[in-house]
């Protein structure tokens, strides 16, 4: 969960012929799978793919992200640069101590959605509590429910010779003969 303070402005009203303060706003934000199935609902494309998104469909993630209650669609048009560099950061964070090595075979090919998400959750009997969490924690268990349900890499015929050689070779010197 991230929380931001987007300032207050001073601004002048020229139907009142006013000026109008406006005060700090502090939203709470969350990176999740109900937020990204909400923007998907509205865009009707992957928020995840490499595409760029426009000006108007970022603010509306944030704006799918936001818990905070009863948000003035006027706080949005006052999110400074450094409101957008902390949400991006928190985006990218992965929000977890597991790591993955590089030789893991990867879904990059394949377009995710949230509906692919919803199936993947399914698939690994994740409960759907977790849809709230930081979207990489999320994608990072369910990474690790496929690596730990995946049967172990069958081994191929040389390297049964080469356990076998190894192991005959350890038991000939711990006993003392010669085969």
């Amino acid at each position: 969960m991230l929380t931001i303070t987007v300032p207050g402005a001073e601004y002048y009203n020229p139907q009142t012929e006013e000026f109008v303060y406006t005060k700090d706003q502090t939203l709470t934000l969350e990176h999740s799978l109900v937020s990204l199935s909400r923007w998907e609902s509205k865009w009707n494309i992957a928020f995840l793919s490499k595409e760029p998104k426009t000006n108007e469909q970022l603010l509306d993630y944030i704006k799918f992200m936001t818990l905070t209650q009863n948000v003035s669609p006027e706080v949005y048009t006052r999110l400074t640069p450094k409101n957008f560099q902390e949400i991006n950061e928190y985006i990218d964070l992965p929000m977890t101590a597991t790591t993955f090595s590089d030789n893991q075979t990867s879904r990059n090919k394949e377009i995710i959605t949230a509906e692919i998400i919803y199936y993947w959750m399914i698939a690994q009997n994740i409960p759907f509590e977790c849809q709230k969490w930081h979207l990489n924690r999320l994608l990072a268990l369910i990474k690790v429910c496929s690596i730990k349900n995946t049967p172990p890499k069958k081994m191929s015929r040389s390297e049964i010779l080469n356990r076998n050689r190894s192991l005959n070779a350890s038991r000939r010197k711990a006993l003392g003969t010669k085969g």
